[in-house]
């Protein structure tokens, strides 16, 4: 996410290391370099012009404080403009309305039919809502066949009437439908076309205005850049949307269009997508993003996606099994299912202060844990469970099932066997030392 953009932001800080203080002269290099990183980002021009001249602004005759050297003390700086360029502060989905409507809109091809179920699964899994999709793409012929299986693999309702042209009355009935049915969240999924034409924002006016809905959403293709900022321009002096979802965060994204989109419509980011699992959808935070593009992580995030998953009576079984030295390949394997629920592997590694750095040219596979599921799944119940009793002939055994080699497999073991030590002094008085020393370090 944005890695191009914040391997050049760095380069750009290091001017500053090794001076004592704040200068126009050290100064303006640093921004010359900031300035050219954020049109390689795609970023407007005028926009990447305004934002160096503000941090300039704040920047010259700065006291550098005790704990900070120059460079930081520019980062933070470029951190808080940041953050205002992409909308300053959190802004919510309303879930107004009986039923709340939620009207999508965007170009074709900009992930909007996924990213409509991506919300759906969020409000009925998050906000337990029951949630209706609509299809009024009644032009695309996969369209609604696309919304009904992302419907099917969600658990959720689609109302679609195969043969009607009029996508104004399909979303009227829809709605009337919903009544009916006790649904409290309609999100009428509607047609995009390859670029801005009349016809196109003629229809969808016509369907806001019929369900006067309480959220308008356009959904970008953040790999875009500049093209969809404009394209946004275009929709909202028709529709006056109400906020903006980022779609494929996770690919090659420059950020041109997460950095400049505020700017230009003043209309917040309320959601992002970041893979193709209809679970990959996150609240869009400023602030976090801000310093992830810095290289900060974004460790809140990670933490909140770790609650998530996390299951609390399955943790006490843990803990009891790990105390009685009984925690075995099967507790294993459930541990690396939640992983892997928490998202793509990337992105998660990214959230991680300095990881993403560290690790930019590493090749993260989301199929990374397949090998070792693998693995597990060829041993017998016995094995799971009492690791110990794996000798060299079931190794043998195990890796032949598995398709792997018998290295992977003590490959697996020694890391098993180091986790295993490190759970068990974490529920001693090792757990009490380590957060000493982290606290003795500075948290």
């Amino acid at each position: 996410m944005f890695n191009n953009l914040s391997d050049k932001l760095d380069k750009a800080f290091h001017v500053l290391k090794g001076h004592g203080s704040i200068t126009e002269v050290n100064v303006a290099e640093t921004l010359k370099e900031v300035r050219r990183a954020l049109l390689d980002a795609d970023v407007n021009f005028k926009i990447a012009k305004d934002f160096t001249k503000r941090v300039k602004e704040k920047a010259i005759g700065q006291d550098v404080l005790t704990t900070l050297n120059p460079g930081q003390l520019m980062v933070k700086i470029v951190k808080d403009e940041l953050t205002e360029l992409m909308g300053g502060e959190t802004v919510g989905i309303n879930l107004g309305g009986s039923p709340t409507v939620i009207l999508m809109s965007g170009l074709q091809g900009s992930g909007k039919t996924t990213f409509s179920g991506k919300l759906a699964n969020f409000l009925k899994t998050k906000k337990s809502k029951n949630v209706l999709l609509v299809g009024c793409d009644v032009y695309r012929p996969a369209a609604i066949n696309q919304l009904q299986v992302v419907g099917e693999q969600i658990g959720v309702e689609v109302y679609a009437e195969v043969g009607n042209q009029n996508p104004v009355e399909i979303s009227q009935n829809a709605i009337k439908h919903a009544k009916a049915t006790g649904k409290n969240v309609v999100i009428i999924d509607t047609a995009g076309r390859l670029a801005v034409d009349e016809e196109m924002m003629n229809e969808i006016s016509n369907i806001h205005k019929a369900v006067n809905p309480q959220e308008t959403l356009f959904v970008v293709d953040s790999m875009t850049g500049q093209d969809a900022v404009n394209t946004a321009k275009a929709f909202n002096d028709i529709l006056n949307f109400d906020g903006v979802i980022l779609t494929k965060l996770d690919g090659d994204t420059r950020g041109g269009a997460a950095l400049s989109i505020k700017s230009v419509v003043d209309k917040p980011i309320k959601f992002i997508g970041t893979g193709e699992k209809m679970e990959a959808i996150d609240i869009f935070h400023p602030d976090r993003m801000a310093e992830r593009i810095l290289g900060m992580g974004d460790v809140v995030s990670l933490v909140e996606r770790a609650q998530e998953q996390y299951d609390e009576e399955e943790a006490r079984k843990i803990q009891k099994k790990i105390a009685k030295n009984q925690f075995g390949f099967d507790d294993f394997l459930k541990q690396i299912q939640q992983i892997k629920k928490m998202g793509n592997m990337k992105d998660l590694v990214g959230m991680i202060p300095g990881a993403g750095k560290a690790l930019k040219d590493v090749d993260i596979d989301d199929d990374a844990f397949n090998g070792i599921e693998a693995i597990i799944n060829s041993m017998t119940p016995k094995e799971r469970s009492t690791p110990t009793s794996i000798n060299s002939s079931r190794k043998k055994r195990i890796a032949k099932g598995s398709g792997t080699t018998i290295q992977e497999v003590n490959q697996l073991m020694k890391q098993f066997n180091q986790m295993s030590k490190m759970m068990k002094m974490m529920q001693g008085g090792g757990g009490q030392k380590m957060m000493q020393m982290m606290k003795g370090m500075g948290g």
